[in-house]
């Protein structure tokens, strides 16, 4: 079986790459033959023949960019996860609009601590009362939120509400309502509803804060045995109530819904995880020159690495009165050190462009600019 050789030039049509990604490109059409012929020369070509034909050079460049791209997005999609992860699958790729650090991923996180605190979140609080019954100071709450369809365990009771109402809403003047108009005076200003019109008209802000002051000291002190104790959802009021308390309030969370693990963020599918960032294979006609340097150099190694291939399946030719022997061996060992190195020196380049590493290295520029300030000579003008 005659398999031909490359002869020594190639014309790149479209449709000879294994995926096509690049075959369209203009500048890919045009590098495709020079890489040819470059990396044919890099191997002795004319001096010895390469087992190879033009679509191995071919699929060797392809390789190349795919995998430069590869690195580079996959770089990207981790310095930028935080701020994309959530985002709605539909959104346009990254690889061609510049990515916003955003705090969406950290508030979402802080949004739990929200929840414990009672001061957000994404857990809601829900409001519910216990009927009161004179003489019974320990109630199962267990019991009530089976009662009203809350499965056993799922409920865990954030707050009680045993206090009074608020000081103001008890505040008392015997001068107010007299018949001198002072309230419809300060329902015009919207003040009607917060203390009596004397003291807003005839006394300082301080009177109506130290009248309000000796209410809730009133209620600490001659009301102190006035509390309640929660253990495993059962609930003990001090003192045994008597006929005057009906309910008691309390806000409360539902365990399942805090267990849930998954956020709803209203956007329907969203980005969960980096193999699902839209970025696309890059654009290779955009690829500055340090980029296609490295893609030359790869796609070199990978040429290196088929031919070592194609050599190896015939160790020895035998030639009139010897046999030469082939560099199968030499090959791959110096494709597959070239390729790694290759990869190793990529990831560094861009480990330094990181948004990190550019981030101190301003920092560093910032302080070594001041001290060389420092050492400027301070002038004095004298006026």
């Amino acid at each position: 079986m005659n398999i031909p050789i490359y002869p020594g030039s190639s014309s790149f049509q479209p449709g000879e790459t294994p995926f096509g990604f690049y075959d369209n490109d203009p500048q890919f059409q045009s590098d495709a033959d020079r890489f040819t012929t470059f990396a044919a020369r890099r191997l002795g070509y004319p001096i010895v023949d390469i087992e190879l034909q033009d679509i191995n050079f071919y699929a060797a460049l392809e390789d190349a960019i795919t995998t430069y791209g590869n690195e580079l997005y996959a770089y990207q999609a981790q310095d930028n996860f935080l701020s994309l992860q959530g985002a709605p699958l539909t959104i346009d790729s990254p690889d061609t609009n510049l990515v916003q650090p955003n705090l969406a991923t950290v508030v979402r996180i802080a949004d739990q601590y929200g929840v414990e605190a009672g001061v957000g979140g994404t857990v809601t609080w829900y409001s519910g009362s216990i009927d009161i019954t004179p003489g019974v100071q320990d109630y199962d709450l267990t019991q009530w939120a089976l009662a009203l369809g809350i499965t056993a365990g799922d409920l865990e009771v954030k707050r009680v509400f045993y206090e009074a109402p608020p000081a103001i809403v008890r505040y008392f003047d015997p001068y107010a309502g007299t018949g001198t108009g002072m309230m419809q005076l300060l329902d015009s200003f919207g003040f009607g509803g917060y203390s009596p019109a004397i003291n807003f008209l005839m006394m300082p802000i301080n009177y109506d804060m130290q009248k309000i002051q000796a209410i809730e000291f009133n209620d600490q002190i001659r009301k102190s045995q006035y509390s309640f104790e929660l253990i495993n959802n059962n609930l003990r009021i001090f003192p045994i109530p008597g006929s005057g308390l009906d309910k008691m309030w309390i806000q409360y969370i539902k365990k399942s819904e805090r267990n849930n693990p998954y956020a709803n963020t209203g956007a329907g599918a969203v980005i969960t995880n980096i193999s699902q960032i839209p970025y696309s294979n890059p654009n290779y006609s955009q690829i500055n020159s340090i980029g296609r340097s490295w893609v030359f150099e790869y796609a070199l190694a990978i040429v290196k690495e088929i031919l070592g291939y194609v050599r190896g399946k015939y160790q020895q030719i035998p030639i009139p009165g010897a046999e030469v022997t082939l560099n199968q061996g030499d090959l791959i060992t110096a494709a597959t050190s070239e390729k790694q190195a290759l990869i190793e020196r990529l990831r560094a380049y861009f480990d330094e462009t990181s948004r990190q590493k550019l981030l101190e290295r301003k920092a560093n520029e910032a302080d070594a600019l001041q001290r060389e300030l420092k050492n400027i000579p301070w002038t004095i003008y004298i006026g």
